[in-house]
């Protein structure tokens, strides 16, 4: 385990640069399988779309989920030792975090989350910090957005 994070450390970890790469094979995926229907209504919503889905909700999700859940599971020894890279206090909170996703996404779309949450929760671990899984749930959501909403 790594000591808490700054910037400059998440910045300088080749993985982190990895999971951007990783983004955009997700949407390469999700273009071919997930576009859904176009809103005709879309342009009157694009900003507000915009700051909630790539700004604000990724800031509020990291906060509960790789901050809170994900931090009150790691202060259980057991639950952050890492097997391929994965703790089990990662795994759960990605499984919940994916799991609420069914509520309001068809279900393809739901279960795709998985791979982001543990690529997300992977950093927090990694850096003891939420700097590096914000940045990166905001761009995997920004991406996302921008590819979708066209």
């Amino acid at each position: 385990m790594r000591s808490p994070a700054g910037l400059r450390s998440v910045l300088r970890d080749g993985h982190f640069w990895l999971a951007h790469l990783a983004a955009v094979l997700l949407w390469l995926v999700g273009l071919a399988w997930l576009r859904p229907e176009t809103d005709p209504l879309w342009p009157l919503h694009a900003v507000q779309a915009f700051v909630l889905l790539g700004l604000a909700y990724p800031v509020v999700e990291e906060v509960l989920f790789r901050g809170l859940l994900q931090g009150w599971l790691r202060e259980r020894p057991r639950l952050r030792v890492s097997r391929f890279g994965i703790t089990p206090a990662n795994l759960i909170t990605s499984l919940v975090f994916t799991a609420l996703h069914f509520i309001n996404h068809p279900p393809l779309a739901a279960a795709a989350v998985l791979a982001p949450s543990l690529v997300f929760g992977y950093f927090r671990d990694r850096h003891d910090s939420l700097i590096a899984p914000i940045w990166l749930h905001c761009f995997y959501n920004i991406g996302y957005f921008w590819l979708f909403a066209a």
